[in-house]
């Protein structure tokens, strides 16, 4: 049996095999996705380079997940993540889930708290996938409020960033960049005849 407080190394070789150092055996990502419903802290590193692997074997554990079942993730949804990439707003988005992501685990976690044996946790698991069925659409209704809200102060937060920009070029410059520029990304319009 394995020491949980202990960090788990997890070697890969070229040929894609994974070797625990802990337990000096080849586990697979199967073993690996245990390891992560477990809680255990684990590295993944390359056998060779010792190059940091561990985000790249939880994607591959993601997308095996993603191809078998019911996927977490629609179509419209990768795709807005993959536009973010390289976006001014990348960070942010990633901040974003990962906080996201944390709370939904806190909930989640506070809901089931306190069963410790199995028998407990099985039916605590099936009491939540009843309690969830039924407040689906509540749960949904408060989703979408959250996010409107979010979305909300989201475009007041970047009226009052493009105002105070607006305003520290006028005073910079000679008061040429108007904040409604700001506000979206479309070039100024070009004068028409009679405008200075």
């Amino acid at each position: 049996m394995r020491e949980r407080d202990a960090l788990h190394i997890i070697k890969k070789y070229p040929n894609r095999r994974l070797y625990d150092t802990q337990t000096s055996t080849y586990i697979t990502l199967v073993d690996v996705k245990r390891m992560v419903l477990e809680k255990d802290e684990f590295r993944v590193l390359d056998a060779k380079t010792n190059e940091d692997l561990t985000r790249s074997i939880m994607l591959q554990i993601i997308l095996e997940e993603e191809s078998g079942g019911v996927p977490l993730f629609s179509a419209e949804m990768l795709a807005q993540i993959i536009r973010s990439y390289g976006h001014v707003m990348q960070g942010m988005l990633g901040s974003y889930l990962e906080k996201n992501m944390q709370a939904f685990a806190d909930i989640q976690s506070d809901l089931a708290g306190g069963a410790q044996t199995d028998a407990e946790q099985k039916i605590d698991s099936e009491v939540w996938q009843q309690l969830l069925a039924m407040q689906a659409p509540m749960m949904q209704g408060m989703m979408s409020n959250y996010i409107e809200q979010s979305r909300k102060m989201f475009l007041q937060m970047r009226e009052i960033m493009a105002s105070q920009t607006a305003v520290l070029f006028q005073s910079l410059g000679d008061g040429t960049l108007k904040p409604d520029l700001l506000k979206t990304n479309q070039p100024p319009q070009q004068p028409t005849q009679g405008e200075p």
